[in-house]
């Protein structure tokens, strides 16, 4: 793969995490049918990619290792059953604005967890998120579908935030796209006893838009991110991620005509600055970002 082929690359695995939230409106399913479908057909995508497509070589796991795969599961789950909720209740464009709220919480959480200063460009990278939230939030009723959908979004974002550090403590020894399959099959399993009454029920071309989430949203999109990192830098990887919410809402507003006002248009600028500035200072270390193997 070229640098150039690795940014095109990139460049359509952030359009289809950016199509998560389209999917999900489209799919006439229960969150919990929806995240059960994705985490199934994702587990067959990545191990498809790891059969065929991976030279990586797996990791032996351990007890410790586990437990934390476990735990990610579990928040990756919690994360994609209140995004997909809050797509239901406020729309894809809200729904995805607020769940990018996670940069925020990742600074807030890593001084507290890992002990680390919180410096003052990440001060205004939280203040940044939280004004654009402010000016995203249609109003202030929490009685109203929308700023409900935007609380379900938020704690969206709160999870995956949660998720990126327990992905960090084990980064390093596990590779991606293992880490991603086992993670998906937690989801499957977790979902599965409330999934399984309504599975009947679902409609042919809902099982549709599902399988699109799992294998091209899920599958696919994670796959791109890591074979890209061989050869882009993984700033470059993150800054292009950056554009995730570009193109999910404005693929919403081509479709449902979720048309935003200029105040959560503004708001929405504010937190994708935020989302790029927290990629910019999160790869400043060797670490490679791990918010591709989630939304």
């Amino acid at each position: 793969m070229t640098p150039r082929t690795a940014l095109g690359a990139l460049h359509i695995g952030a359009l289809m995490f950016g199509l998560t939230g389209v999917f999900g409106k489209l799919a006439a399913a229960s969150p919990a049918v929806i995240v059960f479908g994705r985490a199934a057909f994702a587990v067959v995508a990545l191990a498809f990619f790891a059969r065929f497509a991976s030279n990586t070589r797996w990791q032996q796991l351990q007890a410790t290792d586990w437990r934390r795969l476990l735990l990610s599961g579990l928040l990756l789950a919690g994360h994609w059953v209140s995004f997909f909720i809050a797509v239901k209740v406020a729309g894809v464009a809200i729904a995805t604005l607020g769940f990018a709220s996670f940069p925020a919480f990742t600074v807030i959480l890593e001084g507290l967890i890992f002990r680390e200063r919180i410096r003052a460009n990440e001060i205004l990278l939280v203040v940044l998120v939280s004004v654009g939230l402010v000016l995203v939030t249609p109003d202030f009723d929490l009685a109203s579908e929308a700023t409900s959908g935007l609380l379900w979004a938020i704690g969206s974002g709160l999870l995956f935030a949660l998720l990126s550090l327990t992905n960090r403590a084990s980064s390093g020894r596990i590779p991606a796209v293992q880490a991603a399959l086992c993670q998906n099959v937690v989801v499957a399993v977790c979902l599965l006893p409330v999934a399984a009454p309504q599975l009947s029920e679902v409609r042919a071309i809902d099982w549709l838009w599902i399988s699109l989430l799992g294998v091209f949203c899920t599958g696919l999109a994670h796959s791109l991110f890591v074979a890209s990192l061989a050869v882009i830098k993984a700033r470059t990887a993150a800054v292009v991620f950056a554009l995730e919410p570009v193109y999910g809402i404005s693929v919403a507003w081509l479709l449902f005509g979720e048309n935003p006002t200029l105040r959560m248009l503004f708001g929405g600028v504010l937190i994708i600055v935020a989302i790029v500035v927290s990629s910019s200072l999160g790869n400043t270390s060797k670490k490679k970002p791990q918010t591709a193997s989630a939304h």
